[in-house]
């Protein structure tokens, strides 16, 4: 069986953050670690992670790449999986997670969207279309491949070994899901499974306030990657990629 260690993020939340742990420990297929990554909270989200018998990892460096890459550092499973604190992945998330990987062994990095549980009707159309599908459908073209929604993946460890190193794990302003999907190896395959849901909060997209920060985060994110991992560099750098494989392959055979 593969190991699965499960990474929490977390900044002073704590009461989602139970909701969370509730949700892994009603899990049809039980994680073998949960890592919970404290940013410095000031609220009992410490005391929550423990009393779930959570690995608690202490990241001070405030922002959401930091505190994930420390939590992927720590992790000792052969598969991590990770959500945020206002995440709440059904009972079969990670027996999910397990079977796609291990009936496809050619797949790096899984990835799903989510579904809001909270905010109002206008609010959950405007982030579930247009912000989470229109991620997916953009970032989807650009990058050649499925992006990773940070709220809903799994990658194989030595995927994270691999790329660590080149991320900017240390930025608190980008989007940490977005920057690791920028900096996968080309021959790293990402399965975009739109079956491997999870409830995700809506509370991001309450404000315009909110909404406009995540916005200028992608815009950095992509500003910063230009025009290295512009588009057209990646289709052919992909190309080049699949055709040196295809020589090395019938090397191989002869």
């Amino acid at each position: 069986m593969t190991s699965i260690t499960v990474v929490i993020p977390v900044l002073n939340d704590a009461a989602m953050l139970q909701r969370a742990l509730e949700c892994l420990a009603e899990q049809l297929r039980p994680a073998d670690e949960i890592i919970v990554v404290d940013n410095g909270s000031a609220d009992d989200s410490v005391l929550v992670a423990q009393s779930a018998g959570a690995h608690v990892v202490h990241q001070p460096v405030l922002g959401i790449w930091p505190a994930a890459a420390a939590g992927y550092d720590a992790a000792h499973g052969e598969v991590i999986a990770r959500i945020d604190a206002d995440s709440r992945p059904p009972a079969d998330w990670l027996a999910h997670i397990e079977a796609e990987l291990a009936t496809s062994p050619e797949t790096g990095v899984v990835t799903g969207p989510g579904d809001f549980y909270d905010g109002n009707a206008l609010v959950t159309m405007l982030g579930q279309n247009l912000y989470i599908g229109g991620y997916f459908w953009a970032m989807s073209i650009w990058l050649g491949n499925s992006p990773l929604f940070g709220s809903n993946f799994a990658m194989r460890r030595d995927v994270w070994l691999r790329v660590r190193g080149s991320v900017h794990s240390m930025l608190h302003d980008i989007h940490d899901d977005l920057d690791l999907s920028m900096h996968l190896p080309l021959d790293v395959n990402v399965r975009l499974d739109e079956t491997l849901r999870v409830g995700i909060s809506a509370r991001p997209f309450a404000t315009w306030r909110g909404l406009g920060r995540r916005l200028n985060w992608a815009f950095i994110t992509l500003r910063m990657h230009w025009p290295e991992q512009a588009p057209w560099r990646r289709r052919a750098a992909r190309a080049a990629s699949k055709q040196e494989r295809g020589h090395e392959s019938l090397a191989g055979e002869a």
